[in-house]
């Protein structure tokens, strides 16, 4: 992700010469001092000592503020300078923070290094780089980061100690993990790079990463990848038996034709990941003139293909039953101004977003400052955005953290059908294809409005080269409505206050669905996360006159199957923790109401009841509205100013759990779906709920349902929330006719997903204070 370039861009809205001006303005940095010019190429570090005069800590106060990344421009001596006051020079200035997602250079540096690592030219040939990720420090890496290497500097986040902290005088060198599939021998590797001197490559020079560790993996097959897909599609549509079928339906154009891969899941010993399979599901376009002709709308049944992925070879074919193509719809096709049977709507006035002063928030590289809430803003190919060391500042008690890690971690889609090809439709869109892999540009379009600060991806394709998604990560400011209200009625005098809310977003695109992951942060301490499905419904065709229980008839010989959709969050949290500290619990509040009795004369009583969650077993719950089930993220040493232990809660939306009898075979792999909440203490290798590699696993219970057995105490722990939610799709005859492809997709529905409302129990402002920042 792109962090030395600010990129801020109003959202179409006519451009006059000082909105573009404005618009590559970034919000101005505080000058540095005088003395940085000095020191060009080097930082500084402290070292501790005796007793400092008040001399030396108001030199060691500003020297604190040189501590700051430089591009380095040689390489400089090898050992440390120490003056005779105990200022140590650091031999190279840190470029990168420790969670920074990896750079184009970082990415090529690490696929070089494992490439020249193969034993063979054969093996180095048939290399596939699926994924190249930053390997994330220990916490009190990045403590020791955001305490003394980069601004804000912020040395409360170290423990006190006596003397005062000992500062290395550079962090240890960033890591990348590769995930590498042989094409040849069918095998998974997991490499681990060293990135030391990553900046000799962008001057020309060679590849200068380090192999830390290099495994195999037995027995799994790892996420697809787009050329795959595309080397896939070109295989299928030249097979003849497969042209001979389409022809069958009318349709020699194999131009028209679309080959959508989708992964096989497990269902049988068909299935092991002994062979890279895909099974695809076929559509065709119509001949139009539309520019994006939705072949979503006419879905081929009736034919059974197999691919070994390996090989590129179709190993199965079959034509099983002629279905014909459903008739071609004026209404299927979705681009604006084009002639297709319907009138695109010309009663909206047009609104513009415009800040004329510029944001309120400000960033540096990648950490984000907005009103009292600042963070760090990561991606990765598996999960897309992820949002790092979450705090509040919260008065004269400084700065509070809140979560170390935000992310979604995994989402399974599975459908209701059970007839072929539906009951194979069980995706997992981030460990079997990969949500940053999928995201795409926002730069086109109006994907956010107002005043906006736009983020770069960097990914490796199968073969290790790099691409860009530019403008994959939208991080822009928006009006949400009266925050608060109230009127006198004795005076007729109101107040009202504005909510404004600091939204970051990305968007995926997965075969016909999109996916738009937001985490928005508000003002009263209110963090919320959401996901917005729109797109396009997967479809099935039918015989003329045929109906199925399974689904819904939207259109002439065209039916939607029932679904449903999950996600899963991970919440790395730290309440009121400092790195290292592991001081939280989880507590969960029903509301009861009271028995009848002397109590409750009046029988209207009902009370919360709280009860800790002390073990991970026990912490497996779910949903429950009745009793408006809630949980809290505990610190369990600190008090606010009414003496309660301080904390954030969990506010479940709407939800649901999965519509499957216990021995569905997806559930083999999605077992982390049978609760809504699970609690674990945090461990840094139990990061993927079904595991790292969901394609083709057999394994019953691996990953999240297989930790909790360990039953760990989580009565005072480093605590991690998994959250699954999910919506229960079942379509509507309405959604056909009513706008283009929007009709039938979520957005139509409103289908938004209140994750998480995380509430600062210890606000020490009152509410009007608070308020009054926003008027």
């Amino acid at each position: 992700m792109a962090s030395t370039q600010e990129k801020a861009t109003h959202c179409c809205i006519p451009k006059t010469n000082d909105d573009i001006k404005n618009n590559n303005k970034a919000p101005p940095p505080p000058p540095p001092p005088s003395s940085t010019k000095v020191l060009q190429n080097w930082s500084v570090a402290l070292v501790s000592g005796s007793n400092p005069s008040e001399d030396t800590i108001s030199k060691r106060a500003s020297m604190a503020t040189l501590i700051r990344p430089v591009e380095p421009i040689s390489d400089p001596p090898a050992t440390n300078t120490t003056t005779s006051k105990g200022i140590s020079i650091m031999p190279r200035a840190q470029t990168s923070h420790p969670l920074d997602p990896l750079s184009a250079a970082e990415i090529s540096v690490a696929v070089a290094t494992v490439r020249a690592a193969g034993k063979t030219p054969e093996v180095r040939d048939s290399m596939r780089f699926i994924e190249v990720a930053l390997v994330e420090p220990e916490k009190h890496v990045v403590a020791l980061a955001d305490a003394y290497f980069f601004p804000p500097f912020q040395p409360s986040l170290l423990p006190r100690t006596k003397g005062g902290p000992v500062i290395p005088s550079k962090l240890p060198p960033r890591q990348a993990r590769l995930v590498v599939y042989n094409k040849r021998s069918n095998e998974t590797s997991i490499w681990i790079v060293e990135l030391s001197e990553v900046h000799a490559a962008t001057r020309g020079g060679h590849h200068r990463g380090k192999v830390i560790s290099s495994k195999v993996v037995p027995d799994v097959q790892p996420p697809m990848d787009a050329m795959e897909y595309a080397e896939c599609e070109a295989v299928v549509k030249d097979f003849p038996p497969f042209r001979e079928a389409m022809k069958k339906r009318g349709i020699e154009d194999m131009d028209l034709v679309m080959v959508d891969p989708w992964c096989v899941g497990y269902h049988s010993d068909a299935d092991a990941p002994t062979r890279r399979l895909a099974k695809p599901l076929i559509f065709c376009r119509t001949e139009s003139d539309c520019p994006i002709e939705n072949g979503y709308a006419r879905p081929v049944e009736g034919i059974h293909v197999l691919v070994d992925m390996q090989n590129m070879v179709v190993i199965e074919f079959e034509d099983r039953k002629l279905v014909p193509l459903p008739p071609a719809d004026p209404l299927r096709n979705y681009t604006a101004g084009e002639t297709r049977g319907g009138v695109d709507r010309s009663d909206v006035k047009p609104l513009q977003i415009i800040q004329p002063e510029g944001p309120s928030f400000r960033v540096s590289g990648n950490f984000v400052e907005w009103q009292k809430w600042n963070f760090r803003i990561g991606f990765t190919p598996r999960e897309g955005l992820v949002i790092y060391s979450v705090a509040y500042v919260d008065g004269s008690r400084g700065r509070r953290p809140i979560a170390h890690r935000l992310s979604f971690v995994e989402m399974v889609v599975p459908y209701g059908d059970p007839n072929e090809p539906h009951y194979r439709k069980n995706a997992f869109d981030a460990g079997e294809d990969g949500l940053g892999k999928n995201a795409h540009s926002l730069k086109k379009g109006c994907d956010c409005l107002g005043y906006i600060k736009y983020f770069d991806a960097h990914f490796t394709n199968f073969t290790g080269g790099v691409e860009t998604i530019e403008n994959c990560v939208c991080l822009h400011e928006e009006d949400h409505g009266v925050l608060w209200k109230h009127q006198d009625w004795r005076t007729g005098l109101a107040e009202v206050r504005r909510s404004r809310r600091l939204t970051v977003s990305f968007i995926c695109t997965v075969a016909n669905y999109e996916y738009g992951f937001f985490w928005h942060f508000y003002q009263d301490g209110k963090i919320e996360a959401e996901v917005k499905l729109t797109g396009i419904l997967s479809l099935g065709a039918l015989q003329p006159g045929e109906t199925r229980k399974y689904g819904t008839t939207i259109a002439p010989g065209l039916y939607a199957p029932v679904h449903q959709h999950f996600f899963v969050a991970r919440m790395d949290m730290a309440v009121d923790c400092k790195p290292g500290e592991a001081f939280n619990q989880v507590v969960e509040v029903n509301l009861k109401v009271e028995e009848p009795g002397k109590n409750n004369v009046h029988n209207n009583a009902f009370y919360a009841e709280e009860e800790l969650l002390k073990s991970e077993l026990q912490a497996m719950r779910d949903c429950d509205p009745l009793s408006a089930r809630h949980w809290i993220v505990r610190n369990t040493r600190n008090v606010n100013r009414t003496g309660q232990l301080t904390g954030f809660k969990l506010v479940p939306g709407s939800n649901c759990l999965p519509l499957a009898g216990s021995e569905a075979k997806f559930l083999r792999r999605a077992t982390f779906l049978k609760h809504n909440l699970w609690v674990t203490p945090y461990s840094r290798e139990e990061m993927h709920p079904g595991g790292e590699f969901p394609n083709q696993n057999p394994r019953v219970g691996e990953g999240l349902a297989t930790w909790v057995k360990q039953n760990r105490s989580l009565e005072e722990a480093d605590i991690v929330l998994w959250y699954v939610f999910g919506v229960t799709h079942v379509p509507r005859l309405e959604d056909w006719p009513v706008m283009p492809v929007e009709r039938i997709g979520f957005m139509l529905m409103r289908l938004m997903f209140l994750l998480a409302q995380l509430i600062w129990s210890s606000r020490t402002l009152t509410l009007q204070q608070s308020l009054s920042k926003t008027g």
